[in-house]
């Protein structure tokens, strides 16, 4: 069968893999940046390890897996460490290595993926005597040194249950009860058996830029620099991020919803209502503790931050409502409307407009009439206009009253560059807000918080704005691009982290954008990234429990029913 892969033709032979051909054809690297890790075929990304022509396909039999070549007329994508799927299937390599080691040092110690943290991994680790990351990183090491093949079996699901009780791994063992296919894949070497709900690279060798430290209760992992694969990313400390995440686990425990398993349950006995009520009650206090931290420091401005479909809005709204219980006047008001005119914003590379860039915001101007608003004066505030595409002026005039507080929202709200100058840094608080999921599947699987992001933007523009999925995920790549950039590196600037996801919303998200979700093609360009979700929200129970999430709720802001957008 004659294949291209990354435009070189090469005859695959019957039971020969991926990776043999791609070392046939020269393309290995011994630079993690040009390695291929995996490869995409017709949509979906497979392991290198994939054979593309089976003995028996030889002999006539077609099998499934030969669909995708068919469907892809024998066009193959290597995948590297710059694309995300590339990235994903380090990272699940990585597990698989962090695991197996731990497995092998502390065979009692309960391990568990906790946050993602910058370039790092945090995973907690308890029940192991004299743990040390210096025997850690050193069995680490041997274990790439190694160079395992990481092939994947099958077996019924029945057995992976009963396995995984056996050693006492109720987390995964429960999880599996819910799974609806009878049979599972799972990755085994010697007595160890795990999976990561996708693919990884051929071999533990693979993992060539990395490095282990010490942090409170466990490690921390580092990856490769995104910008520069080939060195290790630079950590810096976030102890207002972890401790966000250390709170959100807190929750967890509070509301006995730690894993999918434990939402599954809830949702099955109806307690899912009561998770919601204490959710929601926890959600407010915050925002009234938030609004305490406002008023004791005699804040006028609050510049309120935070990533795509992160409850932005509501949040907002929210504090400004505890805001009013003590007495103050809060002004609502949007970056968005500082937009320079779409005329006067240059194109990127490629020729397009980066609408996520810091530039796209006339930066001189906010900052003037923000200084000129904390000094008591009055100001004509702009509107910016999306059906023009052009900022607009309507006579909206601003000036403070002495109990007045300004709520500034908007993508780089935290961005150094906006600060006044010349003002009391005491006037103008800033908080970041980020639904930080704490929801595992399993101890050793997390689930990404820019997935639940990702279906809040689903769901929002589907049911507010009749867009489909391949629409939302058409601008996803660009606007994680932009958060990286414009967001990220300044959350830790912020006054306070509010962590605005709540243990419920994937049953509830589940009911809204499911049948949107599997009705997506292998040749679709984003199926694979669609299916990854996918393969997060198998294992979910949906809720019919709309009734009950409150309208001021952040959850309304993404399935409708929100009483602060009303009119």
């Amino acid at each position: 069968m004659k294949l291209k892969i990354d435009g070189r033709e090469v005859i695959a032979q019957p039971g020969q893999s991926l990776l043999d051909m791609v070392r046939q054809l020269g393309l290995v690297s011994e630079q993690l940046s040009q390695d291929p890790l995996a490869a995409r075929i017709a949509g979906e990304v497979f392991t290198l390890n994939y054979i593309p022509v089976r003995q028996k396909d030889a002999v006539g039999e077609i099998t499934n897996t030969r669909h995708a070549m068919a469907a892809s007329g024998g066009e193959i994508k290597l995948v590297r460490y710059a694309d995300a799927a590339g990235k994903d299937a380090y990272v699940r390599t990585v597990q698989f290595v962090v695991f197996l080691a731990l497995h092998r040092l502390w065979p009692d110690a309960r391990a568990k993926m906790t946050c993602t943290l910058g370039p790092g991994l945090y995973i907690d680790v308890n029940n192991a005597p004299d743990f040390s990351t210096q025997r850690l990183k050193a069995e680490i090491q041997q274990i790439i040194s190694e160079n395992i093949p990481l092939l994947r079996r099958r077996v019924s699901t029945a057995d992976a249950i009963a396995y995984f009780q056996s050693r006492g791994d109720e987390d995964k063992a429960r999880l599996l009860k819910w799974r609806t296919a009878d049979y599972f894949d799972e990755y085994i070497y010697d007595d160890f058996r795990d999976y990561y709900y996708g693919e990884m690279a051929p071999s533990t060798g693979y993992i060539r830029v990395w490095d282990v430290r010490p942090a409170d209760n466990g490690f921390l992992f580092l990856f490769p620099d995104d910008r520069d694969p080939d060195r290790v990313g630079n950590y810096q400390h976030m102890p207002h991020f972890l401790g966000v995440f250390n709170e959100g686990e807190r929750w967890c425990e509070l509301m006995e919803c730690e894993t999918v398993a434990d939402l599954n349950a809830l949702v099955e006995s109806d307690r899912i209502r009561e998770l919601i009520r204490v959710n929601e009650a926890l959600h407010e206090k915050r925002y009234s503790q938030v609004a305490d931290m406002v008023c004791q420091r005699g804040a006028k401005a609050v510049m309120l931050a935070g990533p795509s479909s992160s409850g932005k809005t509501t949040s907002a709204n929210r504090l400004a409502t505890q805001l009013r219980v003590h007495g103050k006047k809060p002004v609502l008001m949007s970056l968005d409307d500082y937009y320079l005119d779409r005329d006067k914003i240059a194109p990127g590379p490629d020729g397009k407009l980066d609408l996520e860039h810091i530039n796209t915001i006339d930066t001189d101007l906010f900052k003037e009439q923000i200084a000129q608003l904390l000094r008591g004066e009055e100001v004509e505030i702009p509107t910016f206009s999306f059906k023009l595409g052009c900022r607009v002026w309507v006579g909206h005039r601003l000036k403070l009253d002495p109990d007045s507080v300004i709520i500034v929202e908007g993508l780089h709200a935290l961005n150094p560059v906006l600060s006044p100058e010349g003002i009391d840094s005491n006037l103008i608080f800033r908080m970041y807000v980020s639904p930080l999921l704490p929801l595992n599947l399993d101890d050793h699987n997390r689930i990404p918080t820019s997935y639940l992001r990702l279906l809040r933007r689903i769901v929002r523009d589907f049911e507010g704005r009749g867009a489909s999925v391949q629409h939302t995920m058409s601008m996803w790549d660009s606007v994680r691009r932009g958060e990286k950039r414009w967001i990220y590196p300044f959350q830790e600037n912020a006054d306070v982290i509010f962590n605005s996801s709540t243990l419920y919303e994937l049953a509830v998200l589940k009911k809204h954008i499911y049948p949107l979700l599997t009705a997506v093609q292998p040749e679709d360009p984003w199926y694979d990234e669609v299916r990854a979700v996918v393969k997060i929200l198998n294992f979910v129970l949906e809720a019919d429990v709309d009734d009950e999430i409150p309208p001021t709720s952040l959850v309304r802001e993404f399935i409708g029913g929100n009483t602060f957008y009303r009119k």
